[in-house]
């Protein structure tokens, strides 16, 4: 049986209505949104603050993470030449001032789809000039011309999550590789641009390896950080070890902190693009 989620992972839904005009918009554009395949947990929230993380190149995976809930499929559809100007336009309708974009990763791509990323980078900033741009990506199988090709846009926030400790990448991440995502982060940081990147907690992971794998990405040249809670989308996902409660999520924030992180979101509803915006400005609630 899983444990039960505590009380301080629950909390009263906002007001519907926002998040019924986002899903019509995204609809009507035929967009899809890592909130809703995902199975994001802040969705409501993030939508009722106006607020979406895109995702780009189809709904489908050519991975099968065992923490993640996106379908997996070794054959998606070919990328979309459209998909960047309809993404464009959703940001505008919105009325976005920073725009997070993600992607399913797609191994069967010769570029793993950077030709894409960039696509949607110079549509966001021909549609909304002043806005700033993060992109979460994959790892693009460690291919350096596609890390290069989406790193010469210079989008104002690179994200890639290490997602969890080295123990854990073989079960957690089986298609990817722990030192192959810091080398990914390394050559971002190297670049000037301002990166970003994230981990789970309650995945099974020790103090000691978690300290390890901060010390890891601070030696990687990663600015922001965001530490949340795992939750298994399903019974068949990896189960969640444990529920991290609130103080050790302080904790392990001050920690990073002190490791030389520029800001830091740590709590149990933190995910990679939860206010994503206030993080990069270090707003208020991010040090």
């Amino acid at each position: 049986m899983p444990p039960r989620l505590p009380m301080w992972m629950r909390r009263s839904l906002p007001p519907a209505a926002e998040g019924r005009r986002i899903r019509r918009l995204l609809g009507r554009l035929e967009l899809h949104t890592v909130c809703e395949e995902a199975r994001c947990p802040n969705r409501a929230a993030c939508w009722h603050e106006g607020a979406a993380a895109f995702l780009i190149l189809g709904d489908a995976c050519t991975r099968d993470c065992r923490f993640c809930a996106i379908p997996h499929d070794p054959h998606p559809a070919l990328p979309d030449p459209d998909e960047p100007a309809r993404l464009a336009e959703a940001a505008a309708v919105l009325g976005l001032r920073h725009v997070v974009v993600t992607s399913v990763t797609r191994d069967d791509l010769p570029d793993g789809g950077a030709a894409q990323f960039v696509a949607v980078i110079r549509a966001i900033r021909a549609r909304l000039p002043g806005a700033a741009v993060e992109v979460l990506v994959p790892d693009f199988g460690g291919n350096p011309a596609a890390l290069d090709a989406v790193l010469a846009e210079r989008p104002n926030i690179f994200n890639h999550n290490l997602e969890t400790v080295e123990r854990l990448h073989p079960t957690v991440r089986p298609q990817a590789d722990y030192r192959r995502s810091l080398a990914v982060l390394r050559r971002a940081a190297d670049t000037g641009v301002r990166t970003k990147s994230g981990l789970m907690l309650g995945l099974g992971e020790t103090d000691g390896e978690l300290r390890g794998a901060l010390a890891d990405l601070g030696r990687a040249g990663v600015a922001l950080l965001t530490l949340g809670q795992y939750l298994a989308p399903s019974a068949k996902h990896h189960p969640v070890a444990r529920h991290v409660p609130p103080a050790e999520f302080d904790a392990w924030g001050k920690a990073a902190r002190a490791l030389g992180f520029a800001a830091v979101a740590s709590g149990p509803e933190v995910r990679s693009s939860y206010h994503a915006g206030e993080l990069a400005a270090g707003g208020k609630g991010f040090a």
